[in-house]
């Protein structure tokens, strides 16, 4: 049998340690691939953390309630396949849920894709480079998240360890990555209008879509029109080991507002979704971030997220990019405007959209193509509404 050591994952850019809040297994359980196996508390949430590999838990080095840094052993495995699982052919198969999910949306072999994860393991990351360099015409088989503002730490007293790790993200993003914004003004009146249509179809049970939603879909549209946007910058750029990351797909984050800061669950792949499909997993992904029972492939691999203050917001502000993140969509407050439309002066209901891009990834030209096809998304586009 092989013996397979388990260590502390990273979760995120800027976690350094988490505390152990319970094993999901004891020792000499058997467990599965990708079954959940115990659950972290960190800066941002509570994580459930997946076996990697199908055998038995042999040996528990961390305890309930303990700390332990990124990187440190907390358990051993027992894998069900002999030492020679290290053979190639094996490591290949090795995947993340996330990777996995996508992988099978999008047609994809993981015995194919090169894994760059520990010992070989595939990720999300690896899969959407999968679906990049796939040949033209291989084609796969076919809110505001915003709560109200109880982030900041209390007038004089210690940052919360959200908000700590909230302070050297951002931090990090305002010194590390040069910003650049561009704005337009979008009229809501044809997303309206489709919502009033949705709710006599939807049943009972599932969530009401949102203007957040046709934003959602809208932005999902345009980085596939404009997939030079659609990538994450990794690396130092003075190394000439920097590249801009393409992603397959769209892959979305948005913030959440919840007790001790901010969270940006990311739905993934959330351009085969309809609207309504949209409305409900973003439903579900609010419903666990304000429980801080988000899993771990819940909060990585956005390549672009959004920001809306609600209705009590700001006519407009502008937000930090996530790095390694692209872009942030800042979305400002609903406002009944005066505009000219067929040569005459109508109310309309106007939003501000101000868009914060990486300049090492994209241009001003870019960006405003992309924020122009955003914007006729949500004016003009026929919806995919169920």
């Amino acid at each position: 049998m092989a013996r397979i050591e388990l260590k502390l994952p990273k979760i995120g850019l800027v976690m350094e340690n988490a505390r152990l809040l319970r094993w999901l297994k004891a020792a000499g359980d058997q467990v599965r691939q990708g079954e959940p196996l115990l659950e972290l508390e960190t800066e941002k949430s509570t994580i459930e953390v997946e076996s990697p590999e199908n055998g038995r838990l042999v040996e528990i080095l961390l305890h309930e309630g303990d700390e332990a840094a990124v990187g440190a052993r907390i358990a051993w495995l027992e894998g069900d396949a002999p030492s020679s699982a290290d053979t190639p052919s094996s490591r290949r198969i090795r995947s993340s849920p996330a990777a996995r999910r996508l992988a099978s949306e999008q047609s994809i072999d993981l015995r194919a894709v090169s894994g760059t994860g520990p010992r070989g393991r595939v990720q999300l990351s690896d899969v959407n480079r999968a679906i990049e360099r796939r040949p033209t015409g291989q084609a796969p088989a076919q809110p505001s998240a915003q709560g109200p503002a109880q982030a900041a730490a209390a007038s004089g007293g210690a940052l919360t360890p959200m908000r700590r790790a909230l302070a050297r993200s951002m931090t990090r993003s305002n010194a590390t990555v040069p910003q650049f914004t561009v704005e337009r003004a979008v009229d809501l009146t044809a997303v309206k209008e489709a919502r009033t249509r949705l709710p006599a179809r939807l049943p009972q049970s599932v969530a009401r879509p949102s203007i957040n939603d046709f934003l959602l879909a809208s932005i999902a549209r345009a980085l596939l029109e404009n997939p030079a946007l659609n990538a994450t910058f990794v690396g130092d750029a003075d190394s000439a080991e920097a590249a801009v990351v393409a992603a397959g797909g769209a892959h979305i984050g948005f913030v959440v507002a919840v007790d001790g800061g901010l969270l940006v669950p990311v739905l993934h792949g959330i351009d085969r979704l309809s609207v309504a499909e949209i409305a409900q997993r973003r439903s579900e992904l609010v419903g666990r971030a304000l429980q801080g029972k988000l899993r771990r492939d819940e909060l990585e691999g956005a390549t672009f997220s959004v920001s809306n203050l609600g209705p009590n917001g700001p006519d407009r502000f502008t937000a930090m990019i996530n790095p390694p993140e692209s872009a942030i969509l800042a979305v400002g407050r609903e406002r009944d405007t005066a505009v000219v439309r067929g040569g005459g002066l109508q109310i309309r209901p106007m939003v501000q959209l101000t868009l914060t891009v990486d300049h090492r990834i994209a241009d001003g030209r870019l960006a405003s193509e992309v924020l122009r096809a955003i914007v006729e998304a949500l004016e003009g586009a026929t919806w995919n509404l169920l």
